[in-house]
């Protein structure tokens, strides 16, 4: 392996993949500098060009593969290395799944730094593909160009383009004609619009001036195969609005809630924008074992229905509960593990700082007739407090799924005055899993710790461990 002497840019020559990194990207160390290469699998050893020059590494993109690794395999998506979905689609799955688990345990050694169990065998995804029932679309007027053509060229229409941003682009859409993140009626659905408003001079959105007409759309599903379908418009115009939702009504009988929005801001946003129906149902329910959720247009719901039955079950099992305890769920969201968790506990009490989810968890609660959970609104730190547990009870086990960011410190600390026989922390995030824990060892110990795959061919991977007290 050498390193061209040359201006910029600097290419390197037969660079050895080593490892998986952040952000989908790999690592390679040439002469001691890290190296993070976009598409690579570990294993490979390729011709490179860098791309960014960072302080403390470099980022590269793959000139030539010119030893695959083992690992790697042919891409399935027409899209791969524009989109920045499916970033590990190249590499084997059994390696994804060991690279996820190796993910968890250098956080815990290398952050963590705590003594904790072997880690159970990561729970892979029987779906690779079309295991998402969320998914957003955007318009534009110019579209990102795959291949190099002459821009003056273009046509009104050929430079019209309806699909995903480029990543970290907000003025950048490439042309999506197939996504495998959702059922293949999603295809359909998006092709459709796209052609409908071609055909019908529609204009689509200008990203930079923010004017046009068709500017996004949001399609989600639930596991009966019931679609929900939010077309957002960049202001109103009543015939052409409805002659596209009629051809959808007339040609979609899968979507059971069509719905539309003006939104005339400067953000593409939709929470707090007032969402209309025009025909069918102002919601979806989705059913996780015996429980029904409601999913309205503007609900928060983990985006992997298959893999949520199985990570939640996970969370019910490291709780071991007995019918006898009271149960606190924080960062509760819809309800979903509070709801899960009810029928083996006495009481569970949810607490989630976004209004809106606290009164879908109240919906959902209703809507399965069970009454032992309790839902309260409110910032952690400051809900969560003594006078709180007082009024509500001592939590024999605490339930936390936190952002990505963790816990915050106050929670932390009212954990270790409350004492809970049990925590069971489920992470989308095991650095901040890691560094939260280190926290709390000097009065729990790691009892177990579990990875689950909810995203496959993405670098992410959910964790749960189980504290217990000492």
């Amino acid at each position: 392996m050498g390193k061209k002497k040359s201006k910029e840019p600097i290419f390197y020559e037969n660079l050895l993949i080593e490892n998986a990194g952040s952000e989908g990207k790999s690592i390679a160390r040439p002469d001691g500098k890290v190296v993070m290469v976009e598409y690579a699998v570990p294993g490979d050893v390729v011709n490179a060009r860098v791309i960014q020059n960072k302080r403390r590494f470099e980022i590269a993109t793959i000139t030539e593969v010119v030893k695959p690794s083992e690992d790697r395999i042919d891409t399935f998506c027409q899209h791969a290395g524009t989109c920045g979905g499916c970033k590990w689609q190249q590499m084997s799955y059994p390696a994804q799944l060991r690279y996820k688990q190796q993910q968890v345990l250098d956080a815990f050694e290398r952050i963590g730094k705590f003594p904790f169990p072997p880690l159970e065998p990561i729970l892979g995804s029987a779906r690779t593909t079309e295991y998402r029932n969320k998914v957003e679309f955007s318009f534009t007027d110019r579209k990102w160009l795959t291949e190099k053509v002459e821009i003056g060229t273009l046509s009104k229409e050929e430079n019209m383009g309806l699909g995903y941003h480029i990543p970290g682009r907000f003025d950048k859409v490439f042309e999506v004609f197939t996504c495998h993140l959702m059922p293949q009626l999603n295809d359909e659905i998006r092709n459709s619009v796209r052609d409908f408003c071609k055909a019908n001079d529609y204009d689509f959105y200008n990203l930079y001036g923010q004017t046009g007409f068709m500017r996004n759309m949001l399609l989600r599903t639930n596991l009966k195969g019931e679609w929900m379908l939010i077309m957002s418009f960049g202001h109103e115009d009543v015939a052409n609005r409805e002659a596209l939702l009629e051809h959808l009504h007339q040609n979609f009988p899968q979507i059971t809630a069509l719905m539309y929005v003006i939104n005339e801001k400067k953000n593409d946003s939709l929470y707090d924008q007032d969402i209309k129906v025009y025909k069918g149902n102002n919601h979806l329910i989705e059913e996780l074992e015996d429980l029904q959720f409601y999913i309205g247009p503007k609900s928060f719901f983990q985006t992997n229905a298959y893999q949520t039955i199985e990570l939640y079950k996970k969370a019910r099992e490291f709780a071991g509960l007995t019918g006898t305890e009271l149960v606190y769920d924080l960062y509760t969201g819809v309800g979903t593990i509070a709801l899960f968790v009810s029928k083996l506990a006495n009481k569970v009490v949810g607490i989630e700082n976004v209004v809106q989810a606290i009164e879908d968890a109240k919906q959902n609660a209703a809507l399965n007739q069970i009454d032992n959970t309790h839902f309260f609104a409110g910032d952690m730190k400051d809900l969560l407090t003594q006078a709180f547990i007082e009024t509500h009870g001592n939590p024999d086990v605490v339930i936390t799924d936190p952002p990505r960011a963790g816990m915050h410190e106050d929670v932390i600390h009212q954990l270790l005055q409350v004492r809970p026989k049990k925590i069971v922390y489920v992470s989308c995030n095991p650095a901040t899993q890691a560094r939260d824990i280190a926290l709390m060892t000097e009065v729990y110990e790691v009892a177990k710790v579990q990875a689950v795959d909810m995203f496959p061919h993405t670098h992410h991977v959910e964790n749960i461990a189980l504290l217990i007290l000492k």
